[in-house]
């Protein structure tokens, strides 16, 4: 029986009318994480609540998405043009922005599983409505909470074989799973919806992604009103960073599994996979230099130091724009195939990508075809490229247009007719990189559109499911992942690390939640469970708070997100702790081992008081030397500053920003204290620009020409700040 097409309208008024007729009055909502918001859409829904409290809105979702601002007035004055120029023609998320400022309606709730990091700490109704939850957790509990209505943006088709189906696109994810479950509640009398709409914007991803329009009750589609997807903007990657990621890149082994999680750290650590593929000698000048086969010789045994021949392959739940540059780099490029016997066969180097005979007669004897070949023998080998797509089995023989072939492997004859008229050249079909999700700057999407149809379908985004445990799942079994996920090294980020092997990633101490626990869990699990497998926690040594340093390596901490019997590598600026197996006394001193100097002797005396370290064990020399110079002294030995740049990537500042931001960034460190606030005032009242040199930046923050006391401060604050980051710091000059 044909499904039922879905009702299309070019209106978000009429869809939020449909869809009230369909379900009433009581909505739980479940919206993707991140990109996939259908923004005219939930709008409009969300005004609707606002305008009629006899409707119940609860919307369900993770990482809603709102253009940054700024606290001060100069953050305000700085953030304005920028957020004009990535921002200016994407329509605000409504609902997002009312959690924003606390001013919710009475009958509408938002529950997240997961923050913009650090976004909501100050927010207590977002942090009371917060659901922890792995992710591969959240389906079954977005069903458990009620939800009866599913949105979705999805990519409108663009070639002719794509009409009659929509992509998910960035957020396949959960929707994925989502949508048969709610077809099971549907046939028990409840009604629900699914809804998706269209934007021009989304690049089309095929595969698993690509799904029937007839999946959707109601699908929105108005071309005119297609709006430009949100940007996530580059970070800066510092030489703290740069280390961390160049460490990181150490421990990947030439074909091999890779997961990485956003920000700087996961573009560290992709920059410098591409630095030891593409400049080796670059790479093991730092390697070199560092010592890092003789300090941490966990990378001799799961690592490497080699060019990425046999190419690596991503399994990430979320798709980072790094992924797209390891793929140009000819990094990512170890394809794997929906087939575990034909998977294991390539790990063990029995079967090539490159098609012979050799191939028919390797899957025969590993009885996965017979002789003479069968009908389903033919469509199998036809689904992976080993017989070319215009092969088929007909009357026993197989037909190539009017050409008729003997199909028995047995006979040298048909051996050599199937070899030069039916045997393809190369395998097909091949995954270099399976994600769940997918958001980041404007360029990364445009690098996705640009893709040739070829590249585009050797990224399968699919369920998070499917990614992020070995469980079987209906894209694939437990023994299938196992044989792709070779040699994995599963890559995240934490805030701090307790001594006894615990990771702290998504909260504090008192409760309030940073982020969330996502997948990281999943990942660190699943690295106990592969064959191979490596965690890889990656952290900075130190943060900075109310102006002080403080160590992020801490002897206790009253929460954790990974468990201490789940320790396994952790990397800092200063090397590889490599955890998984060793002694509790070991734990305390490799991770004390990469620690920040400054903090080290506070470290070893809290364990030895604890009596988890020998009393009479004293820090070797060589320990002592994790100090801020040390990186310098490590950038530098590539011997070309330009190896480990701050924006390798691209970037969305302008020259100009860059220079307002730097100065900006250090007056706020600066009057992080009250000492430093009435210090930083003093010297900013006597800042002056009497030689006009920071005209143009002054014209940028609009304070050319100020009006009124606080702007004439605010002037002054940036020419002093300006004055700190341009001018050599041995000159002492705080005046133009």
């Amino acid at each position: 029986m044909a499904k039922e097409q879905p009702v299309i309208l070019g209106s978000s008024v009429e869809c939020v009318d449909e869809l009230i007729s369909r379900v009433g009055k009581n909505i739980t909502l479940g919206l993707p994480l991140g990109l996939g918001k259908p923004v005219r859409f939930v709008n409009a829904l969300y005004q609707r609540a606002r305008d009629d409290s006899s409707i119940q809105l609860h919307i369900v979702t993770a990482l809603s998405l709102t253009a940054p601002g700024g606290s001060s007035s100069l953050e305000k004055r700085f953030m304005g043009p920028f957020v004009e120029r990535l921002y200016g023609r994407i329509p605000e998320l409504e609902y997002a922005r009312d959690v924003v400022r606390q001013k919710l309606p009475d009958n509408v709730k938002v529950s997240e599983f997961f923050f913009k990091a650090g976004s909501f700490l100050h927010n207590q109704t977002q942090q009371r409505n917060y659901v922890c939850t792995n992710y591969t957790h959240a389906v079954r509990d977005l069903m458990a909470i009620g939800v009866n209505v599913v949105a979705q943006m999805v990519a409108p088709p663009v070639e002719p074989e794509q009409q009659g189906t929509v992509s998910l696109s960035c957020n396949p994810d959960l929707t994925l799973d989502l949508i048969p479950l709610l077809r099971e509640r549907a046939e028990t009398g409840t009604p629900v919806a699914i809804i998706g709409e269209t934007n021009s914007h989304l690049p089309f991803m095929g595969n698993d992604a690509a799904v029937e329009q007839s999946d959707f009750d109601i699908v929105l589609e108005h071309a005119a009103s297609d709006y430009p997807l949100f940007s996530a903007p580059q970070m800066s990657v510092s030489p703290e960073d740069h280390l961390i990621g160049f460490y990181a890149s150490a421990l990947l082994k030439d074909g091999g599994t890779l997961q990485v999680g956003i920000g700087s750290l996961g573009a560290a650590l992709v920059h410098s996979a591409i630095l030891r593929h593409t400049d080796n000698d670059h790479w093991k000048k730092v390697f070199d230099h560092l010592g890092i086969a003789e300090r941490f010789p966990v990378v001799n045994e799961y690592g490497g130091t080699g060019t990425f021949t046999a190419g690596l392959y991503g399994c990430s739940e979320m798709m980072v724009d790094g992924f797209v540059y390891l793929m140009e780099a000819g990094v990512l490029s170890r394809e794997v195939f929906d087939h575990a016997d034909l998977q294991e066969l390539i790990n063990r180097g029995e079967l090539t990508h490159n098609v012979s005979l050799d191939t028919l007669d390797v899957l025969r004897r590993e009885k996965l075809i017979d002789s003479p070949l069968r009908a389903r023998d033919v469509e199998w080998l036809c689904q992976f490229g080993i017989l070319h797509t215009g092969v088929e089995f007909k009357g026993g023989r197989l037909r190539i247009g009017e050409q008729s072939l003997d199909p028995d492997l047995d006979s040298e004859d048909a051996r050599q007719s199937i070899a030069s008229l039916a045997l393809g050249e190369r395998l097909t079909g091949g995954i270099v990189l399976h994600g769940g999700f997918y958001v980041g700057p404007e360029q990364f999407y445009q690098r996705l559109r640009d893709m040739s149809p070829a590249d585009r379908q050797r990224i399968c985004m699919t369920s998070v499911n499917y990614i992020n445990h070995l469980y079987d799942h209906a894209f694939g079994n437990q023994r299938l992942k196992v044989s792709q996920r070779v040699h994995s090294r599963f890559v995240n980020s934490a805030m701090m690390y307790t001594l006894n092997g615990a990771g702290v990633s998504d909260g504090l101490d008192d409760g309030r939640v940073v982020s969330g626990v996502g997948g990281q869990y999943n990942f660190v699990a699943m690295a106990h469970e592969l064959p191979g497998a490596r965690s890889v926690l990656t952290m900075r040594s130190t943060r900075s708070s109310g102006g002080k340093a403080l160590s992020n390596i801490v002897f206790s901490y009253g929460h954790c997100t990974i468990p201490r019997h789940l320790r396994d590598i952790v990397v800092t600026e200063y090397g590889i702790a490599d955890l998984r197996g060793q002694s509790d006394e070991q734990v305390y001193l490799r991770l004390i081992r990469i620690a920040d100097s400054r903090f080290q002797k506070d470290l070893l005396k809290q364990a030895q008081k604890a009596g988890k370290v020998d009393a009479s064990f004293r820090l070797p020399p060589e320990w002592c030397h994790n100090t801020p110079e040390a990186i310098q002294a490590a950038i530098k030995a590539a011997g070309d500053k330009e190896v480990f740049p701050p924006f390798p990537f691209g970037r969305d500042f302008t020259d100009e920003e860059l220079r307002l931001g730097k100065a900006l960034k250090t007056l706020k460190a600066a009057t992080a204290t009250r000492r430093g606030k009435l210090s930083t005032l003093w010297h900013a009242v006597k800042a002056k620009d009497d030689e006009g040199r920071y005209q143009s930046l002054l014209e940028r923050m609009s304070l050319d020409k100020p009006r009124g006391v606080k702007a004439k401060l605010d002037r002054r604050l940036v020419i002093h700040g300006l004055n700190l980051t341009d001018t050599p710091p041995d000159t002492g000059n705080t005046n133009a």
